[in-house]
């Protein structure tokens, strides 16, 4: 190839390394602020739905299980009517005579005793609400936890989005700098093809970061389950102030994290049930009384002046079943089952929760000292970079180890960027498994 089409091959490359356009930067989408964020999801989540629902529901499984120390009410009216008329004698001995026979009347009924099986029955209601408040906080902040992975994720994004962006300014910077010394014929032309990969390297990750960034808006805004398109606020990139992590504070409210609580108010609830399952073995002993008036006409009339004859009936009864196929016994067995599942279930709800906190708290730590390791690795790449591009301008240097710097500079700033994403997940771990903020 002659010198004349190499120097146009290289103006041509040149040419398409400007003209290459980035990618347009994100569609517009409303900034929220993390906590922002956190509520809109912790209000239309599916899972905080479910878990409001489950609260509701225990708590009116608690007023229904005092009811049931109340007497039952039925109110009762007939108006029948017999073809061809004549006598008729109901199951109570009432004699009725004509076409038409009204009766009207309330029952009442109470269960005076029942084994203990309604206190027992209370007893684990209100234990299933005290889990069902515990799984309500744990769930808050589970979804909290997901929003605010979700929320880091756009704001790595948006660092590594501004990354990219500076990796493709140095590029181009170093472009016009080969460029320049290639005219002047001190380079070759290899160092301009050098800056010109360079250029389109720094290109495609700009492309890919804004890639990213969409996907993490369009996650979050999932997560936050409102119809207009969301994006983390760039001013929480900024450092914020770091945890004074207590390990022995932290390790008490791990002990009475929400998972912990929700797994002893099961344990409890499965504590009553058990012994409400002996209720069984007991006499049932309950009390009626029906109050009725009846009337007879050959017309139809629901409801009459007078001509009613009246019947009270009260009754007490007493019930004891010798032998119902070992129903009694199986339904020991499987409640006494289900205690010592929920006592197990608690007791390594207690453990995982000591083992995440040991975990959670090194990540924090272990992050915190990442962050500082790694700013100060960008500061010297930084320097480094300077200090090579000098030398590249005066001859002391060759391109390769600017370029060698420019890789420095990118691997640092991108494991600072981790770096503050996994302190920021850390510490939201950590909250969502004390149940507070730190």
């Amino acid at each position: 190839m002659s010198a004349v089409r190499q120097l146009i091959v290289v103006a041509s490359l040149v040419g398409l390394a400007h003209r290459a356009p980035a990618q347009s930067a994100p569609d517009s989408a409303r900034t929220l602020s993390l906590s922002d964020a956190v509520t809109l999801a912790q209000r239309n989540s599916p899972i905080a739905v479910n878990a409001r629902g489950q609260l509701r529901s225990s708590q009116a499984s608690v007023r229904s299980a005092y009811a049931a120390f109340l007497p039952s009410i039925d109110l009762q009216a007939t108006n029948t009517q017999n073809s061809p008329a004549g006598v008729v004698i109901d199951s109570t001995g009432h004699l009725f005579s004509g076409n038409w026979q009204t009766s009207e009347g309330f029952s009442m009924g109470l269960t005076l005793f029942d084994g203990l099986a309604r206190l027992y029955q209370i007893r684990a209601n209100r234990a299933d609400v005290s889990a069902a408040r515990a799984n309500q906080l744990e769930q808050s902040y589970q979804i909290a936890l997901q929003v605010s992975q979700q929320y880091y994720a756009v704001l790595a994004a948006k660092e590594s989005e501004a990354a990219a962006q500076a990796e493709l300014d140095q590029a181009e910077q170093q472009l016009t700098v080969s460029r320049a010394k290639v005219r002047a014929q001190t380079s070759t032309k290899s160092d301009s093809l050098r800056a010109i990969i360079q250029v389109g390297n720094a290109q495609l990750a700009l492309l890919q970061a804004r890639n990213d960034l969409q996907t993490a808006n369009a996650t979050l805004t999932r997560l936050v389950g409102e119809p207009y398109k969301v994006t983390a606020n760039a001013a929480d990139t900024l450092p914020g102030p770091t945890v004074d992590v207590d390990s022995a504070r932290l390790a008490q409210l791990a002990e009475v994290s929400p998972a912990v609580q929700q797994a002893q108010a099961t344990e409890r609830a499965a504590q009553a049930q058990y012994r409400a399952a002996h209720a069984p073995y007991f006499p049932d002993i309950s009390v009626g009384y029906n109050r009725a008036r009846y009337h007879s006409d050959n017309s139809f009339n629901l409801f009459t002046r007078g001509g009613y004859n009246y019947s009270g009936t009260l009754r007490f009864t007493v019930s004891y079943p010798l032998f119902n196929q070992l129903q009694r016994e199986q339904g020991v067995v499987v409640a006494q089952v289900a205690q010592q599942n929920a006592a197990a279930v608690a007791h390594d709800a207690a453990l995982l929760a000591q083992q995440n906190l040991v975990a959670y708290i090194g990540a924090l730590r272990t992050a915190q000292q990442q962050i500082d390791i790694q700013q100060v690795s960008v500061v010297a790449a930084e320097e480094d970079l300077r200090v090579q591009q000098q030398r590249y301008e005066l001859g002391a240097s060759i391109l390769l180890d600017v370029l060698t710097s420019q890789t420095q500079l990118t691997q640092a700033r991108l494991a600072l960027i981790q770096a503050r994403y996994n302190y920021r997940v850390a510490k939201a771990q950590l909250e969502a498994l004390i149940g507070q903020p730190l």
